[in-house]
């Protein structure tokens, strides 16, 4: 399965309606942060290519999946040049790759199986497509939802590309369930990881500033957290419990979705009061 090219372009954004006045500081932030990650696509299509040797199709699924992330960037990185025009995002994008580094030699899944690495890709989309949804519902100015609504709705296509590969790859491999909620639970303990941290710190701190990973960790938690309502998590639990192999719809995804949105707001709070 690959994915067709070209959803949309950087020409389909209505730039013209673009709003200052609508512009939300906090907003520009968390979109600063989100333009390097989603920029950085190239790299990881580079590692997917490598862990996924000999299956052309992955591979072209790949790399089409990249170009889109890339284009998410250039979206998100054009908006946040024009709600802040002091953001350079070509060099913010060059200090976050000098510090943050996908491991492009890597010829296994650092997941320890190629279904491994499916469960996680698959996880990562349910973040992105949550958060977008999350940013672009808390937004007032329009260009920004239409860019969210845009890169939302590529990134739970996205989901469904690595599940459907996701599915072929548990059957040839054996990937058991109890592996698969582990391969999920790791992941979504890795979204605090440098990677996040770092963009934000490249994204928005001053020239000359040293990283502090604690720092910066409650400085991304306390702007990206607070923009999540419960539709979003409720949605991001079903994704991630179907990815993880179990019952998306059942009572324990219904009491894992309050129980993760009671923690990310205590998070939020926690994170805000530190920061």
């Amino acid at each position: 399965m690959t994915m067709t090219a070209r959803h949309w372009t950087l020409d389909d954004i209505p730039w013209d309606r673009f709003d200052s006045s609508k512009v939300d500081p906090g907003l520009v932030q968390a979109i600063k942060a989100a333009s390097m990650v989603e920029y950085n696509g190239g790299d990881y299509a580079t590692y997917l290519c490598n862990v996924f040797s000999g299956d052309a199709d992955f591979q072209n699924a790949a790399r089409d999946w990249a170009a889109e992330e890339v284009r998410h960037g250039l979206a998100l990185g054009r908006w946040a040049e024009l709600a802040d025009p002091t953001f350079d995002f070509e060099a913010s994008f060059k200090r976050f790759t000098d510090g943050y580094k996908v491991p492009l030699d890597a010829t296994r899944s650092v997941r320890g199986s190629r279904a491994g690495e499916l469960v996680a890709r698959c996880i990562v989309e349910v973040g992105t497509s949550s958060y977008y949804s999350a940013l672009g519902a808390a937004s007032e100015e329009p260009v920004l939802r239409a860019i969210c609504r845009n890169v939302a709705a590529d990134e739970f296509r996205h989901y469904k590309l690595f599940y459907t590969h996701l599915k072929r790859y548990a059957r040839l491999e054996g990937i058991g369930k109890l592996r698969r909620v582990w391969i999920a639970l790791g992941r979504i303990g890795e979204s605090e990881d440098d990677e996040l941290a770092y963009a934000f710190f490249a994204a928005n701190g001053a020239d000359g500033e040293v990283y502090d990973r604690k720092r910066w960790s409650q400085a991304y938690g306390a702007r990206a957290f607070g923009y999540y309502r419960p539709v979003h998590v409720e949605r991001g639990v079903a994704m991630a419990f179907k990815a993880a192999g179990l019952n998306p719809r059942g009572t324990l995804a219904r009491l894992a979705s309050r129980a993760a949105y009671r923690l990310l707001r205590t998070r939020h709070r926690r994170f805000s009061e530190a920061a």
